[in-house]
């Protein structure tokens, strides 16, 4: 199994906080933009998180006041205008495979947003399980200003799962930002959270977390994720093999002895 508490990452910031995994990026004067490079990196990153027994949860924190300006104009944009169909597919599959590493690795993901989360960083914020912003957030998936579609990297499918069909449309037609409020009413943001208060909240979320049963974590993952194509019926099956393969872990044994003795259960993952 892989070991990621001595991960040194080149293209963001990494650090370990008891089994939660921080990660910012980290072009802070530029609004934290994505390149070619962190791409590739965030994505070899997720999959390698799927093989991680030292991390249970991760968290995207914002870096300097913003969480993400999307695709750097001078790094991606610029050299996406002169690349052939080979090379513009090469770059749009890369990226739809970093939101795949998200929902496969294993591991509940947070995002706490503060200032813009636009583009691919709203991406980001919509393929992580949880998320939370301060009222200073701004959430766009603004392809469309770039005269590009709205459908980029799953857009299309996962959005309306979150916010509904007629809202995801509105977002993904204009381009236009959603505010910190049209997002908690939305329910794409559970929470609001005073920007000072941000890191310590989404820290605590994700310990509550990981302080969990994780191998069902992990189950709970991935039928959220699978779910989303099955049948009602499909799904309840599903959910009764899932449980029933829970039910044969120690956390399960666990719990109920905790129980028994009137004591919070010492969860292990196992």
């Amino acid at each position: 199994m892989t070991e990621m508490a001595g991960l040194k990452p080149t293209h963001f910031k990494w650090e370990m906080a008891g089994s939660v995994a921080i990660i910012q990026l980290d072009n802070p004067d530029r609004k934290n933009p994505l390149t070619f490079e962190s791409y590739a990196e965030l994505r070899d990153t997720f999959r390698d998180l799927h093989y991680a027994e030292d991390v249970d949860a991760v968290v995207f924190l914002p870096n300097g006041g913003n969480f993400c300006s999307g695709g750097d104009v001078h790094d991606i944009i610029g050299p996406l205008t002169k690349m052939d169909m080979k090379g513009l597919l090469r770059f749009t599959r890369m990226t739809g495979d970093l939101v795949k590493a998200m929902l496969a690795c294993g591991k509940p993901v947070l995002s706490a947003v503060d200032g813009v989360a636009v583009g691919a960083g709203a991406i980001i914020t919509m393929a992580s399980d949880m998320r939370i912003a301060t009222p200073d957030a701004k959430t766009a998936f603004l392809f469309t200003r770039v005269g590009l579609a709205g459908c980029d990297m799953g857009a299309c499918a996962m959005l309306p799962r979150i916010i509904g069909q007629g809202r995801a449309a509105d977002l993904l037609y204009t381009g236009r930002v959603m505010s910190a409020e049209e997002g908690e009413r939305w329910g794409y943001y559970s929470r609001l959270i005073d920007t000072d208060k941000l890191r310590d909240e989404a820290l605590n979320m994700a310990q509550r977390i990981a302080a969990g049963p994780n191998f069902a974590h992990s189950i709970t993952k991935t039928q959220l994720n699978h779910e989303w194509s099955m049948s009602l019926d499909q799904a309840i099956e599903a959910e009764a093999q899932a449980q029933a393969i829970c039910m044969q872990t120690q956390d399960f044994h666990r719990a109920y002895h905790a129980f028994v003795a009137k004591e919070k259960p010492d969860f292990k993952g196992d």
